[in-house]
């Protein structure tokens, strides 16, 4: 019987896929990636329809949507059952399953192996962050270990570039900014820094003071170009063992990224293009055709049916996602160009993606005190710079009864509550939905004030 392929599962935290030349931005931000994509497939519209990273990597390794995992926020994530994740469902069948970047969790158990490595920030001399670097360091040898064994192995890594705080190292902080990042005449931070719930943890990593937006995404471009070029050690590698052409990787994030757009402020929250668009390739020679680029809309949950499909692993499972293999083989795959969008982590909200429209609707006052509907026109108003909820009010009224029909609908597939609402309890440390915006903006907080201040008072010296 063929042994079957290894799995090398790349997952890069907060990885926005209108950052990456992958993906058609015009800074070369990942060379090596394109050219490994050049030898699978890619899909330049996959989405993160839940944000942030538990109801992102659960879907992933579930191929559920939020209804079926019931993940939505970032704090008191649910277990998940036994026995759903593509893990578990792989090491049943035989596969050698390490996992770099997680500890065993709630949405992350049924690993054989974890390993973890410093991913955070400032971790050398130079006060810059080397994850990428210390990610090779222990993902390296655990590579070489599994291909030594005679079972596949399924590889999966969590990067944490490009995540908050964006430090990497030079050449790559410098890349793509030669500017003043000091500059008094520029007030591109002024709203940033007046931002009381974000402005002491960014402190704690910007330059003594920066002035310049475009300085703080150069550094968040400059992370996904060193994470890249690390990321090549990674490939190489399999082409020394001799397994490159026995391996299918797969290349995808949890979610996306604001930068300095909708006062969201270098974080990922906002359910906006920018945080919900990923990255999505797989290469598998001989299996996956080379060099297809395909833009249809897909999602996370589509990743484990197909990965399954691909290494001929059937199960009982069932799935929200659906293989994404009919798109190079043909067949039939209804599109499923509308979903629903949820967030939990700094606001609680939810809405309604179509091609042309983005409904966003509170389910509780936030701290950016935005108001309780937006709606964008996305054919019109790609960058969602203008609300047109109160000059559209058919259009809201439409895309809510849509909203809530498929909200029914999916509570009744899975005989559950949604999970939106289940987390107006857990998701914001106070155990009841804010009551108003102030009282959001004064409770959410990231980030030590004195330990900010003592940083820059350092870095002064």
């Amino acid at each position: 019987m063929k042994k079957k392929p290894n799995i090398l599962f790349i997952g890069i935290d907060s990885c926005r896929a209108t950052r990456m030349s992958l993906c058609g931005y015009e800074r070369l931000t990942t060379p090596h990636i394109d050219r490994m994509a050049g030898g699978g497939v890619k899909f330049i519209n996959c989405f993160s329809p839940s944000i942030p990273t538990p109801p992102g990597y659960s879907a992933l390794l579930t191929g559920r949507d939020c209804f079926g995992t019931g993940i939505v926020t970032l704090r008191n994530v649910p277990e998940l059952p036994k026995g759903i994740t593509l893990q578990e469902v792989l090491a049943d069948n035989g596969y050698n399953c390490s996992c770099i970047g997680f500890d065993d969790g709630a949405y992350t158990h049924g690993f054989h192996n974890y390993i973890n490595y410093s991913s955070w920030g400032p971790d050398r001399d130079d006060g810059k962050s080397h994850k990428a670097e210390n990610m090779n360091d222990v993902a390296l040898p655990e590579m070489k270990r599994l291909a030594a064994d005679d079972k596949p192995f399924f590889l999966f890594l969590r990067h944490m570039d490009p995540h908050a705080p964006y430090l990497p190292p030079e050449p790559f902080s410098k890349m793509f900014y030669q500017g003043d990042e000091c500059d008094p005449e520029n007030h591109s931070l002024d709203k940033l820094y007046d931002f009381k719930p974000f402005r002491d943890f960014h402190i704690t990593w910007f330059p003594v003071g920066c002035t310049d937006a475009e300085y703080v995404k150069a550094q968040y471009d400059g992370a996904i170009a060193y994470m890249d070029s690390c990321i090549q050690q990674l490939f190489t590698a399999l082409s020394d063992l001799g397994i490159e052409d026995e391996t299918l990787i797969v290349l995808t994030s949890d979610h996306g990224e604001t930068l300095d757009e909708h006062d969201c402020y270098f974080d990922h929250h906002g359910l906006y293009e920018g945080t919900l668009r990923v990255p999505l390739v797989f290469k598998y020679p001989g299996t996956v055709p080379e060099g297809r680029v395909f833009d249809g809309y897909v999602q996370q949950k589509d990743v484990m049916p197909t990965v399954l499909e691909l290494i001929g692993i059937e199960t009982g499972l069932t799935f929200d996602g659906r293989s994404l293999v009919p798109f190079w083989k043909g067949g039939k795959r209804e599109p499923e160009p509308e979903f629903y969008l949820t967030e939990a982590t700094w606001m609680r909200k939810h809405g309604w993606r179509t091609p042309e429209w983005k409904l966003i609707a509170a389910l509780e006052p936030d701290f950016h005190y935005k108001p309780a509907v937006e709606l964008y026109n996305l054919i019109k108003d790609p960058l969602e710079l203008k609300n047109v909820a109160e000059t559209e009010p058919d259009v809201v009224q439409m895309l809510m009864k849509r909203m809530k029909e498929h909200i029914e609908k999916r509570k009744i597939a899975w005989n559950a509550e949604n999970p939106a609402d289940v987390a107006a309890g857990i998701w914001n440390g106070i155990s009841r939905p804010f009551e108003s915006s102030d009282e959001a903006y004064n409770t959410m907080h990231i980030g030590d004030p004195e330990a900010a201040q003592k940083l820059q008072a350092q870095r002064k010296k």
